[in-house]
């Protein structure tokens, strides 16, 4: 029997057609070490955590479940995530100065009661942000660059953050936001160098501005990847994604990159 899971709504829809025109992070200083375009040009990854006298504080940095804590900075938005639960707030920079607003996140229950207790404790930690500053030497957003980002709270200690560089710092650009259905079954395509090549078989799909689906674009084979994106045999799968132009690209590859936004709908046609 057929099983289907949804999960789209109108507003996720809306608020994907509105990421396109989204752009930069909160207003700040003009320095080159407090500026918010660097700021928000990287994730940021919690690495050391000190005290007022500066101590480390190693039961401060998130080691539950294998990830480090990541926040990261857009549209006057700090996300936190590498928790048990997606944690956001609202986040205001002046110069060298930062507040964040309290968090807010989902609701889901782990099993893991010491991550519990960290994500409570970030929750109430970040609100009390007095400060921030970029250290090694990045003056702009650069791919290659490797910064790191210090936070200071109002108790005198910090964290210190590493920046991996978002995709849109990585590709130069924005990036389009499309919406791609994958069929549920790979489809032989032709490929000089891959004898009985497979590839997945995709389509458009477009939305109005209410989020309603409008039509859809032709099916044809897709010969590159989706990264984040591993396909599932028997699985019908919408997904919102951001592609970007690559520069320079390889004379066999494609000239845009596909990066997964989020799954929209999902739904199990087969037994398999």
């Amino acid at each position: 029997m057929k099983r289907t899971w949804k999960i789209l709504l109108a507003a996720v829809v809306v608020q994907g057609l509105a990421a396109c025109a989204q752009q930069g992070g909160a207003a700040g200083g003009s320095g080159a070490k407090t500026d918010a375009s660097i700021l928000t040009a990287y994730h940021w990854r919690l690495q050391q955590a000190l005290n007022a006298t500066g101590a480390p504080q190693p039961d401060a940095v998130n080691t539950h479940g294998g990830q480090a804590l990541q926040l990261t900075f857009a549209g006057e938005r700090v996300a936190v995530a590498g928790l048990c639960n997606t944690l956001g707030g609202g986040y205001r920079v002046d110069g060298g100065r930062m507040s964040i607003t309290q968090m807010v996140g989902t609701l889901r229950m782990c099993p893991d009661q010491a991550l519990m207790k960290y994500e409570r404790d970030v929750a109430e930690r970040l609100p009390t942000v007095s400060g921030w500053e970029i250290l090694g030497g990045a003056a702009r957003p650069d791919a290659a660059a490797q910064p790191a980002l210090k936070l200071t709270f109002a108790d005198g200690s910090q964290w210190r953050l590493a920046g991996t560089p978002t995709d849109q710092t990585r590709y130069g650009s924005a990036g389009e936001t499309m919406f791609l259905e994958v069929a549920p079954d790979l489809v032989p395509c032709s490929h000089p160098l891959i004898p009985n090549m497979k590839c997945m078989r995709v389509r458009t799909v477009s939305y109005d501005g209410a989020g309603i689906k409008q039509g859809y674009g032709d099916w044809e084979a897709f010969y590159g990847n989706i990264q984040g994106y591993t396909h599932s045999a028997g699985v019908r799968n919408v997904l919102r994604i951001k592609r970007y132009t690559v520069a320079n690209p390889p004379a066999d590859a494609s000239r845009y990159a596909y990066v997964l936004d989020m799954t929209v709908e999902s739904e199990q046609v087969s037994g398999r």
